[in-house]
């Protein structure tokens, strides 16, 4: 029985890490670095819109569009040899940039992205829809590859950082 739940564990683990590796970081985004061990080199940085991060003995770093396993490796190299024998290296992400939701909610705005959030979870933290919602009429505005596109979204659909929501007016 406790191998089948260390094994449930393993599993569940690895898809947690696989997916926060897949995130792509952009401005907006909070990041920590810690470099064990070295109580200096342990810092928390808000990415502004040039995407560049400052980090002792390097060069500013570009993290736009990066992974956090990309920076991890960036900041590993920058500090092998010249400063550290065999640095060991964390990033992970603080706080997602938002999200934006309009229209018919209660409370539209700009709200912090969660992992796995999907539109009804999104739509609950603006208040819910207003009485005069669409129950289906719903967009969703999202830069793909530095291109513009418009989604037709569902209950399911999932929502990530950045995306901007339109619920619109029923007719009915």
């Amino acid at each position: 029985m406790r191998l089948l739940a260390l094994l449930f564990f393993l599993l569940y683990s690895n898809s947690s890490i696989v997916a926060a590796g897949d995130y792509l970081l952009g401005a907006g985004d909070s990041i920590e670095i810690v470099v064990y061990g070295e109580k200096d080199l342990t810092t928390k940085v808000k990415i502004g819109r040039s995407g560049l991060v400052s980090f002792p003995f390097l060069e500013p770093i570009s993290v736009l569009g990066l992974s956090v396993t990309e920076v991890k490796n960036k900041i590993y190299t920058g500090l092998l040899g010249d400063y550290l024998i065999n640095p060991q290296v964390a990033v992970s992400i603080v706080e997602y940039r938002p999200f934006f939701i309009h229209g018919e909610v209660v409370k539209p705005g700009g709200f912090p992205y969660q992992e796995d959030l999907r539109l009804d979870k999104a739509i609950a933290l603006a208040g819910g829809l207003t009485n005069r919602a669409s129950k289906e009429d719903w967009i969703i505005t999202r830069t793909v590859q530095g291109t513009t596109v418009t989604i037709e979204a569902s209950i399911a659909t999932l929502i990530q950082p950045d995306d901007i929501i339109k619920i619109e007016q029923s007719f009915f």
